[in-house]
């Protein structure tokens, strides 16, 4: 038998089992005392593997902010893994995991965060004007809870039509290839490209895809008809198949140019667009958080869930990114102006 402080018998079992309880509680009334690490939730449309290069970025540019993931701060991923209907879905679980900030790429999960998360701050990346897109009032006082970056991916899509024409003079008929889900997206840039063509003489054709299989019948289509290029709009959903759609166009003979450097890296012939990656990771060059998503983000998670009424940031510029294979000489001149040595 055990004396209890007050004298009164206890079994060494019970005293045991007491034991047992108090140690397995002090842990935990230890952790409840601990300050709580903020979270950040990340939204995306692609699949995780896709957007690897990028997310380190992401993660790089929260380092060089002072949050490491880990140790000083959470992060949430959510991926829709190329079906934009589950976005407000894991959105809404964001909200509920009570996330400090909501860092959403791309115009789909913008909305989504938009719709679902209209009490937390959120950081996007989008490729077109988000006042036009209605993600923002202003761009100097975005208002409510959303603010970010515009690559002007959409915009470039012009410019990229014309590279594209020095590249190919004789071009004559372009297939432009479509993401029908990304309405927005599919819009502005379709009527940019519409608007170069006729400028400059061009007959363009445009094919439809929403998912694996209809790109392979939309290049089969392609390979039927023959045209001088192909022209692949920037969405989400064509990034994360853009290896697929590198070697389609590789196998079909066709020269195809792309809106973003990961379809050039992937061995993709020409792409003329912001850099994606710089602009989730970097932070603004006077070293206030908004130049980046990163950045963003980390502001708001100081902010401890204040709105987030910043000024929208837009890219620094665009690039060019080219594979020097049978066009050599003219992919070097397009690129850097001037011949390529050999």
């Amino acid at each position: 038998m055990i004396l209890g402080l007050g004298a009164s018998p206890m079994r060494r079992r019970d005293f045991i089992t007491v034991l047992g309880g108090l140690a397995a509680a002090w842990p935990l009334a230890a952790r409840a005392q601990q300050p709580a690490i903020p979270v950040v939730g990340f939204l995306g449309l692609t699949l995780p593997d896709v957007f690897a290069d990028r997310l380190r970025g992401f993660q790089r540019g929260l380092k060089e902010t002072g949050y490491v993931e880990g140790e000083n701060v959470a992060i949430e991923y959510r991926w829709a893994e190329n079906q934009s209907d589950r976005l407000p879905g894991l959105a809404a679980e964001l909200v509920r995991r009570r996330v400090a900030v909501i860092a959403a790429s791309g115009p789909s999960a913008s909305f989504a965060a938009k719709a679902e998360a209209s009490t937390i701050p959120t950081v996007f990346l989008v490729g077109d004007d988000p006042v036009r897109l209605g993600l923002v009032n202003s761009l100097s006082h975005p208002g409510g809870n959303m603010t970010g970056i515009n690559i002007v991916n959409l915009e470039l899509a012009a410019k990229r039509l014309e590279l594209l024409r020095q590249l190919i003079p004789k071009a004559a008929r372009i297939a432009v290839l479509a993401n029908p889900a990304e309405a927005a997206a599919t819009h502005t840039q379709s009527r940019e490209v519409e608007a170069a063509a006729r400028s400059m003489g061009l007959q363009v054709q445009f094919h439809e895809a929403n998912s694996s299989k209809e790109i392979d019948a939309a290049f089969e289509a392609i390979g039927r008809e023959k045209p001088d290029a192909v022209f692949v709009l920037t969405t989400p959903f064509f990034n994360g198949r853009r290896v697929q759609l590198v070697q389609l166009a590789a196998f079909h003979r066709i020269a195809a140019a792309y809106g973003l450097r990961d379809y050039a890296e992937a061995g993709g012939l020409m792409s003329y667009g912001s850099n994606i990656g710089r602009h989730l990771c970097r932070s603004h060059p006077q070293g206030h958080a908004t130049g980046g998503v990163a950045g963003g983000s980390s502001e708001q998670v100081r902010a401890d869930h204040q709105r987030a009424d910043r000024p929208h940031a837009g890219p620094h510029r665009a690039s060019v990114a080219a594979r020097a294979r049978r066009r050599g000489d003219r992919i070097a001149t397009l690129v850097s102006g001037r011949p390529m040595r050999r």
